[in-house]
């Protein structure tokens, strides 16, 4: 992977921890400028991280940072985050789609604030941040939309368990479906990037300790898979729906023990995958 994102504005959405944190600091190590767009401006008691926090991660990697709070769920902050960034850095070239809710429940036992919280961050938060940059990554010259979010498997055993969730991640899914045909001629790659494996997350640790952290790789690899779609051409690399482990072989990776929390342990495959 010789290719760089030195000079590149990239806007990530919940980049205060986990795979949001890796992508920036792995694009700071380039020298790029990484706008991170997070609720998290105080610690938290049980997840480590906020924005100001990754922004001096990203500045001692080599980048440049702009902590942003902000609440993608409200179009008014998304719009003044651009903003903030178009004063800040003249540009954008890279949206990354992180953000995330996750709640794993069955149609009954999922509560309605629970609902609106996973279709109003990865839904509506999704859409309405690609929508608010737009119009500054249809200038840049190799703009690319970056979601993470699965392969649309409509398999009912994805649903069965956790519809709500399911239909939300997948609604993430269907604008990388949709935005990629309406803007391919207009030069926009948007592309959808996922885990083999489940990811070491603080998010993962919230879920009760259903999968232990050791059957787990590090959020590296998604950082690194990310790194490599992010400096494609993006009017030939757009409508792909990825898995980090496929990316990182395209790339010429061929060995993955060292993105395992725990060498040589059994991996957990990740949702939605077959």
């Amino acid at each position: 992977m010789t290719q760089t994102l030195s000079g590149k504005v990239i806007f990530i959405s919940g980049g205060s921890r986990g795979i949001g944190r890796a992508i920036a600091l792995r694009a700071a190590r380039d020298g790029a400028a990484v706008v991170i767009a997070a609720k998290t401006a105080k610690a938290h008691p049980k997840l480590e991280g906020t924005i100001f926090t990754v922004a001096e991660e990203i500045e001692a990697a080599g980048g440049e940072a702009l902590p942003l709070q902000v609440d993608i769920r409200d179009v008014e902050q998304i719009k003044g985050a651009v903003d903030k960034a178009m004063h800040r850095f003249g540009g954008l070239d890279i949206l990354v789609n992180n953000a995330s809710a996750i709640n794993l429940t069955g149609t009954l036992e999922t509560p309605v604030r629970r609902f609106d919280l996973m279709f109003g961050v990865n839904v509506r938060g999704t859409f309405l941040t690609s929508q608010c940059c737009l119009p500054a990554l249809l200038q840049a010259d190799n703009p690319h939309i970056l979601n993470l979010a699965p392969p649309l498997n409509i398999n009912p055993k994805w649903f069965q368990h956790h519809t709500a969730y399911t239909m939300s991640k997948y609604g993430m899914s269907m604008c990388v479906l949709g935005m990629a045909a309406e803007f391919a001629d207009q030069g926009l790659a948007v592309n959808a990037l996922w885990p083999r494996t489940v990811i070491d997350t603080a998010a993962l640790r919230m879920l009760g300790g259903a999968i232990s952290p050791d059957q787990c790789r590090k959020p590296s690899i998604m950082a690194d898979a990310a790194h490599y779609v992010l400096t494609r051409d993006s009017r030939k690399y757009s409508g792909r729906f990825l898995i980090d482990e496929d990316v990182l072989g395209e790339a010429g990776v061929t060995d993955f023990s060292g993105y395992s929390v725990e060498p040589g342990a059994e991996l957990a495959q990740d949702l939605f995958l077959d």
